[in-house]
């Protein structure tokens, strides 16, 4: 994968120096989305892309079946489920309505064909199968309370379960980020079941030839979609749960968004968003691991005046394909620090500013061992800080942390 290399304009020194205010330029590049609620993450690069509405609870339809399904997953990981052992269909299974598998009282169903039931035809009944299966008490509201508390754990700190397949009801809440953290999970937790999701057809034992196709409409788009789950009801509108891969860059984005008026409004709205975040970012290094930046920080009483600062690990984002003669950083440090200082000391921070992006914070680190100076270092110590408190005054003079 061909990484441009961009430099990185430093804008802040340490030692209490004042930092320099960093302009808030709108970028030309971003994505005015028509949903009510959108959430957007490279996850390639841990990079926010677009948010709206982002944090706020919303009715998830069907797209909160993959919370059902992130826990069957974990049930068969742990060894308390088994993908060829069949479970009983119960008369409140087979009650519901909507998409279904036309389950009945009479079937034992795999597990297996449950969860390509849920992925491929939105089946409520198969989502009520396997909940009662998990429950703590075998009812489905059991399972959405452990659902809850599950998500809880996984920080989903805005969402709410009342039932297992995102039927209507007032307390059935998920925020775009929350779903957006879920669909991560999923395809970083379970590679081996992510496939599932990729899937457009599942003929259930032939009987609903009708209810077929995986509602998806990015899986044959050619965009590089493989996932994850569509959602409509009349309060939430139509919305998507969706990932896509670029073939030249290898960039996975997961992006959620929901609020919209119909079918063909969220197909194009999927399509557009992959577009732009695959065409109009590309992933720059901007500090080598092990590269010593042109700033270092001061020493006291150190057989060095100063020491180098480095990054433990290449330090590579995302960047607009407009940004021009490099990307705005600053340094957060104190300084001057105290010697010894090992090799591979945490000293700082190198805060990167992307324009138009959140920024990011990455460890700075001791480039070189700094050992105690002794008495003569000490000597060299107090006369700098003198010349400190002669030059620019007490207030000044004493070690102050630089502050975005």
């Amino acid at each position: 994968m061909s990484i441009l290399r961009r430099p990185l304009r430093t804008l802040v020194a340490v030692l209490g120096t004042a930092l320099l205010s960093l302009s808030a330029a709108l970028p030309a590049q971003a994505f005015d989305t028509r949903a009510r609620a959108a959430f957007v993450v490279d996850i390639t690069t841990d990079t926010v892309l677009l948010t709206k509405e982002a944090d706020v609870p919303l009715p998830p339809a069907s797209m909160s079946k993959l919370m059902t399904l992130y826990v069957t997953f974990e049930a068969i990981r742990d060894g308390r489920l088994q993908l060829d052992e069949e479970l009983p269909v119960s008369q409140h299974a087979m009650d519901y309505g909507g998409s279904t598998m036309f389950l009945d009282t009479t079937d034992r169903v795999k597990v297996s064909d449950l969860i390509q039931g849920i992925i491929v035809l939105s089946g409520n009944d198969a989502c009520a199968v396997l909940a009662e299966a998990l429950s703590p008490d075998g009812t489905e509201a059991g399972f959405a309370s452990y659902m809850t508390q599950r998500a809880r754990q996984m920080g989903m700190t805005n969402s709410t379960f009342a039932n297992s397949n995102g039927w209507p009801d007032p307390m059935q809440r998920m925020s775009m980020r929350d779903l957006a953290l879920l669909a991560t999970h999923i395809i970083e937790d379970f590679p081996e079941f992510y496939t599932y999701f990729a899937e457009r057809e599942f003929a259930f034992d032939g009987r609903a030839p009708q209810n077929i196709h995986n509602r998806n409409p990015l899986l044959s788009m050619g965009i590089g979609a493989d996932g994850l789950k569509t959602g409509h009801t009349e309060e939430a509108g139509y919305g998507l749960v969706g990932s896509a891969v670029d073939p030249v860059s290898n960039r996975r984005v997961v992006f959620v968004y929901a609020g919209l008026d119909s079918t063909q409004a969220r197909a194009e709205e999927g399509r557009s968003i992959v577009n732009w975040a695959f065409r109009q970012f590309t992933e720059s290094t901007l500090v080598e691991a092990g590269e010593v930046l042109p700033t270092r920080l001061p020493v006291h009483e150190g057989a060095a005046m100063d020491v180098g600062l480095t990054v433990a690990e290449d330090v590579t984002t995302l960047v607009p394909v407009l940004t021009g003669d490099g990307v705005a950083s600053e340094i957060v440090a104190r300084g001057p620090v105290k010697a010894p200082i090992e090799k591979g000391q945490e000293l700082g921070e190198l805060v990167i500013h992307p324009e138009g992006l959140p920024e990011k914070r990455i460890p700075l680190i001791a480039a070189e061992a700094v050992p105690h100076g002794g008495f003569t270092a000490k000597l060299q110590s107090a006369a700098r800080y003198l010349l400190r408190r002669i030059n620019e005054g007490p207030e000044e003079a004493a070690p102050a942390e630089a502050a975005s």
